[in-house]
């Protein structure tokens, strides 16, 4: 049975997840932030989060968390909660070395009376047929008898101040019913927003895994309305708006899909059903339409400068924004480089600019190095992501009268741009 004992967190990860939950936590229990990142550890010890998430007041605020890179550290708690990233490989397979890792080093202290919860999303059955493995062979340990575990999937919207991690309602389960009952509780005692207890793990698996593939389902739909409307000459925009006048219409825009979550769960439900010998089909056909939406809206561009009578060879484009979405410095698995990289194979030559963007992340993981500013008139300019600067930016400084604008995200008027989704 597990002990009962005042909680003693450890957050393995402490990136977009990890660290918000770690501040909410340490206001409250003694908290240990765990990552094998050095330099992350020696800026969070600095009150700096690079991620944005938190600043350094509330860092400063949470009296309890303290930071390591040291296995000895976290041997102190007695409630492991694992926040890695959840990738697919290069074949759009679930990469769960992140996340087997992060088991195996919390295996290596963990304890009787123990509770492991994940928050990674994962497909259904991964937390019981994956992870506890993983736990039981370097702990020497044996599941539901000297260590537990919990599922409560991460539910963060990198960049949002407003539904922040205490502000959205959580989903809770544990192995078993007692322990979901200690994981509600736990939960409970930082979440303002409540929780919910799911009937099992696999259910709270399933059930975030399903969150995203509904929405991303949803935006390949209009994806693909925006694609028809183009062909008809229709704006798509003031079509959403007037359905959207009906009650039930739900109002999603037209857009690239990237990040670490909308972008990449769909395939981790996939897997799982074809593993099982069931291949899916709506799931899958919207994945298409919205891996493809970069190259869709590149050609859209280059397009329109060749009607313009404009040389695609040589050309000069600035896209703006590389952030897989708005107002926030992520740039994982950003559809915005597909863009680029179609206009580069038309031989353009292309600028990139983002307020926002770390330049040394972009450089290590796109091979672009960022314009520090943009301020040269180009052949084509590309509004690829509505950060609230580009809202305000004066165009006048990148365009004349003969530059070709495209614009994803109706940041401007319609009538200043030759094209938008």
């Amino acid at each position: 049975m597990a002990s009962k004992s005042t909680p003693v967190i450890s957050i393995i990860g402490l990136g977009y997840v990890g660290l918000p939950l770690a501040v909410e936590f340490g206001k409250k229990y003694k908290t240990i932030g765990f990552d094998i990142n050095q330099p992350r550890i020696a800026e969070l010890r600095k009150g700096h989060d690079r991620t944005l998430e938190v600043n350094k007041s509330q860092l400063e605020s949470s009296a309890n968390l303290s930071f390591t890179t040291e296995l000895a550290e976290i041997e102190k708690a007695n409630i492991y909660i694992v926040t890695v990233p959840t990738p697919i490989d290069q074949y759009k397979r679930p990469d769960l070395t992140p996340l087997l890792k992060a088991s195996e080093t919390v295996g290596k202290v963990l304890k009787k009376g123990d509770i492991v919860i994940y928050e990674s999303t994962v497909y259904p059955g991964c937390t019981e047929e994956d992870c506890v493995p993983v736990l039981e062979k370097f702990s020497k340990l044996k599941f539901n008898k000297d260590f537990f575990c919990g599922y409560s999937p991460e539910r963060i919207n990198p960049g949002d101040k407003v539904h922040t991690v205490t502000k959205i309602l959580k989903i809770t389960s544990g192995s078993t019913p007692e322990i979901a009952e200690r994981v509600n509780d736990l939960y409970k005692s930082i979440i303002v927003a409540g929780t919910f207890k799911a009937d099992s793990i696999k259910v709270a698996e399933a059930a975030k895994v399903i969150e995203n593939s509904q929405r991303d389902i949803n935006i390949a739909f209009v994806n693909e309305l925006s694609m028809i409307f183009n062909l008809l000459g229709i704006n798509t925009l003031k079509v959403l708006e007037a359905a959207g006048t009906k009650w039930n219409f739900l109002p999603f825009r037209p857009g690239l899909v990237g990040g670490h979550c909308i972008g990449v769960d769909p395939y981790y439900l996939t897997h799982k059903a074809e593993s099982y010998g069931y291949h899916p089909q709506v799931i899958l056909s919207g994945r298409r339409i919205n891996d493809n939406m970069g190259f869709f809206v590149a050609n859209q561009l280059i397009k329109l400068m060749s009607k313009s009578k404009k040389p695609l060879n040589g050309s000069k484009v600035l896209v703006m924004g590389i952030t897989f979405k708005e107002n926030c410095p992520d740039i994982r698995n950003s559809r915005v480089i597909d863009i680029i990289t179609e206009l580069k194979e038309f031989g353009l030559e292309v600028d990139v600019y983002d307020p926002w963007a770390s330049a040394e992340e972009v450089k290590h993981e796109y091979g672009i190095t960022l314009k520090k500013k943009a301020d040269k008139i180009y052949d084509g300019v590309m509004i690829a992501v509505a950060h609230d600067e580009f809202k305000t930016f004066k165009f006048e400084t990148v365009r004349n009268e003969n530059t070709v604008m495209y614009d994803i995200k109706s940041v401007l008027p319609s009538s200043e741009t030759a094209g938008r989704l």
